[in-house]
């Protein structure tokens, strides 16, 4: 790709981007939210139409008008949100779209043994008569790729693959990739996970603001160089902790029993308490009750048995709406289905809970001056990349929609509108220093007084911020650790039941 230049209104996403590829090699792309990777992969996928710019594969000049020319030379894109439908099985989703070689009749039979042919080939074997929605997320992100692959694609491009994977998952993506590269493939790796890069790519291009920053061979940089690359800065990684005497009960969990939505999960959890001052991490691999858990705390999913105590007012047959205008600050786990409105505009949203109080509005009325130089604020502070704050939130890509969510979060709990921040993934989807920013804020309340409740999947960030780290298997809570006293083999063997503290 040469010289791409890609214009949206009031905002210039790429300026005369250089980027090349080997064959066979895993070449990451690495940038800050907005820094315009998703936009270049678009237009090597023909979704975007550059404005400027020539575009070569296999040393031969393309024109990409639309999806289907770029599968025809062997491009394909897995997208950071997968687009699969829940109700169809693995070999109807692959197919879907796709002319039958017995039209008008359907080959199931025929695209079952190449989809099994092709998934044993590249290492993504996968029971192609399930149906998606009984699949976790690292396998219906197979079936995305397989989707490709089953297209011809020779040169597959992942989008922010690792966003919505666990730990485990991503170590049988990364093991997928290599295998898939070593048998003829390549690989175009967008992320913003830096120690992503050392640990799968060969090359790293860095994008930033809508320009190429460099080029350079993994094996001679470091995670340092990389950093400020990306950012245009050094990063500091290190946050400042108070130290604090532990104050006055916030939460405690009593007895609690729920369930997941097949009953097939009990959630029971005997006794838990939260603190002033304090970050609980709640630790697990995803699917062990920590989506029910927080269920059951914002209202949104009943509580079969058991008390959910706030400053001692019980919480526990309470409506979703007043818990969070009330008691408890949310990140949700699902920033599209739970964190926004995705037709509104960016101040609306990051005003959205706040919208009812001083200044925001005045007998009824919105005051939108005053929401308008709130979003600035907001938007200035997390680095939100946007055209306006007047644009619907739907436009942005899912790490600024990530930052949108947070900092509505992070917002209500400094005007002290809660007593209570469930941080749910805080920093999936964002950039090195969105993370940065976003962490220096949680240790900020935390060090202010204010309770917190971090639910995540990375170990590394559960122990950077946790004063006690809670271990969930199974739908319990198998062991509640001092941060000074935990260690990740620890942690890991609570998290896969080997272990079990009383």
């Amino acid at each position: 790709m040469r010289g791409i230049t890609k214009r949206f209104p009031g905002v210039l996403a790429l300026d005369h981007v250089d980027f090349e590829v080997l064959e066979g090699e895993i070449h990451g792309l690495l940038g800050e939210n907005g820094a315009g990777k998703t936009t270049l992969m678009n237009i090597l996928y023909g979704l975007y139409q550059a404005d400027r710019g020539e575009i070569y594969v296999y040393g031969r000049r393309v024109k990409l008008r639309s999806p289907k020319d770029a599968l025809a030379l062997g491009v394909g894109m897995v997208h950071q949100h997968l687009t699969l439908i829940p109700n169809f099985t693995v070999v109807e989703n692959i197919i879907l779209g796709l002319k039958s070689p017995k039209h008008p009749f359907l080959d199931i039979e025929g695209a079952r043994r190449r989809i099994i042919e092709i998934s044993r080939k590249y290492g993504l074997e996968i029971d192609p008569d399930v149906k998606i929605r009984n699949l976790p997320v690292g396998v219906q992100q197979r079936v995305e790729i397989l989707k490709v692959l089953y297209r011809g694609a020779r040169i597959l491009i992942l989008d922010e693959p690792t966003a919505v994977l666990t730990p485990q998952e991503v170590e049988a993506l990364f093991k997928s990739l290599k295998d898939m590269v070593r048998k003829g493939l390549t690989i175009i790796f967008v992320t913003h996970h830096i120690p992503e890069v050392f640990r799968v790519c060969d090359r790293v291009t860095i994008l930033r603001r809508g320009r190429k920053v460099a080029t350079l061979h993994v094996g001679s940089t470091n995670p340092r160089e990389l950093a400020r690359l990306m950012v245009g800065r050094d990063i500091v990684f290190d946050v400042e902790r108070k130290a604090t005497a532990r104050r006055r009960c916030v939460l405690a969990i009593k007895g609690l029993h729920t369930v997941d939505d097949r009953k097939a999960l009990h959630v029971r959890i005997g006794s838990l308490e939260l603190y002033e001052g304090e970050i609980l991490g709640i630790a697990g691999v995803s699917g062990n009750g920590q989506k029910e858990f927080v269920e059951s705390l914002l209202g949104i999913r009943r509580v079969i048995s058991g008390k959910i105590l706030v400053d001692s007012t019980d919480l526990t047959s309470k409506h979703y709406r007043e818990v969070i205008e009330k008691y408890v600050c949310v990140v949700p786990e699902d920033r599209l289905k739970e964190g926004i409105l995705p037709t509104l505009t960016v101040a609306e949203n990051l005003v959205a809970g706040l919208h009812k109080s001083h200044p925001f509005s005045s007998r009824r009325l919105l005051n939108h001056r005053e929401i308008l130089k709130f979003a600035q604020k907001l938007i200035s502070e997390f680095s939100i990349k946007t055209p306006s704050e007047r644009v619907p939130v739907k436009v942005l890509s899912g790490g600024n929609i990530q930052k949108v969510v947070v900092a509505r979060a992070l917002a209500k709990a400094f005007a002290n509108m809660c007593r209570v921040i469930i941080a749910y993934h805080p920093t999936r989807g964002l950039d090195i220093a969105a993370t940065d920013y976003v962490h220096r804020k949680l240790i900020e309340l935390r060090n202010s007084g204010k309770a917190i409740l971090l639910v995540s999947e990375d170990l590394e960030e559960i122990f950077k911020l946790s004063d006690r780290i809670a271990v969930m298997f199974r739908g319990e809570v198998v062991g509640v650790i001092p941060r000074e006293k935990a260690n990740v083999k620890d942690v890991g063997l609570l998290m896969t039941g080997v272990r079990r503290i009383s």
